[in-house]
C-alpha cells in the first residue's frame, strides 16, 4: 500500500492546522507506458502550496502538492532508468507516478539530478526552482549594482539566503530582516550580509533605517506588512523591487489579493520615486535562463561562495507538523521532510 497525505475536508483558516491534513492509504501504483514509478526522499515544503489550497486549486481529498526528490523504481518512461534520482512532483505521498503524458508548465518537468553537483536535496533548493526564483528575483528583476544597498527579508529562510547572496557577489551592501537573534547571526556571521535587523516588536523601522543610511536601491520581498511598509520609507528614486512572496497577508486581512493590497498600501511612494516593481513567478525564467543560472549556482555552491542551511525534518508522519510550524516561522532554513531513505549519503 501507499501512504499520502491529502487535504482534509473542512474549513481553512489564514493559517495551516495540522488536522486540516489527513493520511490515506492506497494501492500502490504501476506504471503504465509513458510513465515510471518513483519512490519520494525528500519533499520541499513551500509557503505557495498553502496559497494554493486557500484558493481553491487543491479540493479535499486530493494529495497534498509539492515538489519533491525521488528515486526512480520501474521506469517505462524514455530517458528514465530503475535507481535514477530525479526532480518531480510527487507531493505529499511515499511513491508517485510521473511522465502520464498531461502537458506540465516547464517548471514541473520531471529531471535528472547530478549528485556529484552537490546534495540532491539542493535539487528543490539552490540548484533547483527555489534557487531559480532567487536568482530571477534578484539578478533579472532587481539587478543590482556595485555600491548599492539592497534587503531582503526572510533572510534566513530558503529563498532569501540565496537572494541576499547573490547581490553580496555583485558587490551590494546587503541588509537582511529576520526574527529571532540567532537567525539575525547566522545571515550576518554565515551567509556574509552586512546587516541583519529583527523585524520582531516595534523597533523595526529604526533599526532598518541606521542600517541603510544612504537608503534601499533593492529589496527582494518576501514578507509584506510592517517589513514592506519599514522598507518602502527608505526607497531611493529609482529603486526595484521583486515581489516573491507575501506571508504577512494570511494574518492582515489581505489574502485575497496580497499583491494588490501592498502595492495599494505604498502606492503614492512607489509612484513619486519611479519605483520598478516586479511580480515574481519563477515559471517565467525556465525556458531562458534555467541553463545559465545552473551553471553559474552549481560553480558558486562548490566553490563555497554560496552557502545554504537546510532544516530537514525526519519522517513521514511529521509532514503536517513539519509545514504548519514553517508557515508560523518555527523553521531554520529551507524546510524539507526525509521520508526515504537517501542513496547518495553512506
Amino acid at each position: 500500500m501507499n501512504e499520502s497525505w491529502v487535504l482534509a475536508d473542512r474549513k481553512l483558516e489564514n493559517l495551516p492546522r495540522v488536522e486540516d491534513f489527513q493520511r490515506i492509504e492506497t494501492p500502490m501504483p504501476s506504471p503504465a507506458a509513458g510513465q515510471m514509478l518513483t519512490r519520494t526522499i525528500y519533499i520541499s515544503l513551500d509557503p505557495y502550496q498553502w496559497w494554493n489550497k486557500l484558493r481553491g486549486s487543491e479540493p479535499p481529498g486530493a494529495v497534498c502538492h509539492a515538489r519533491t526528490i525521488s528515486q526512480v523504481m520501474e521506469s517505462r518512461l524514455e530517458g528514465f532508468a530503475v535507481g535514477d534520482i530525479v526532480f518531480n512532483t510527487n507531493g505529499w505521498t511515499r511513491h508517485g507516478l510521473t511522465g502520464d503524458g498531461v502537458p506540465r508548465p516547464a517548471y514541473m518537468i520531471p529531471r535528472k539530478i547530478d549528485p556529484s553537483l552537490g546534495p540532491i536535496s539542493y535539487g528543490v533548493g539552490p540548484l533547483g526552482m527555489l534557487g531559480l526564483t532567487a536568482y530571477a528575483g534578484m539578478v533579472l528583476q532587481c539587478a543590482p549594482k556595485a555600491g548599492e544597498t539592497v534587503v531582503v527579508s526572510a533572510a534566513s529562510g530558503g529563498v532569501g539566503q540565496i537572494a541576499g547572496q547573490l547581490a553580496k557577489l555583485r558587490g551590494c551592501r546587503v541588509v537582511g530582516v529576520a526574527g529571532p537573534e540567532e537567525k539575525c547571526r547566522y545571515v550576518v556571521e554565515t551567509l556574509g550580509f552586512d546587516a541583519c535587523v529583527s523585524h520582531r516588536g516595534d523597533g523595526l523601522p529604526d533599526a532598518l533605517a541606521a542600517a541603510c543610511p544612504d537608503g534601499v536601491d533593492a529589496y527582494f520581498e518576501n514578507v509584506g506588512g510592517a517589513v514592506f511598509d519599514a522598507v518602502a520609507r527608505l526607497l531611493n528614486p529609482g529603486a526595484r523591487i521583486s515581489l516573491c512572496g507575501v506571508i504577512a497577508a494570511l494574518s492582515d486581512g489581505t489574502a485575497k489579493d496580497p499583491k494588490g493590497a501592498l502595492l495599494r498600501r505604498a502606492q503614492t511612494t512607489l509612484e513619486s520615486r519611479g519605483v520598478q516593481v516586479h511580480d515574481l513567478f519563477v515559471g517565467d525564467f525556465v525556458a531562458d535562463h534555467e541553463r545559465t543560472f545552473l551553471e553559474q549556482m552549481s560553480g558558486w555552491v562548490a566553490s563555497g561562495a554560496v552557502k545554504y542551511r537546510e532544516d530537514i525534518r525526519q519522517g513521514f508522519d511529521q509532514t503536517p507538523l513539519a509545514f504548519v510550524e514553517m508557515m508560523r516561522g518555527g523553521n531554520f532554513g529551507k524546510t524539507l521532510v526525509q521520508v526515504g531513505e537517501d542513496p547518495t549519503k553512506g
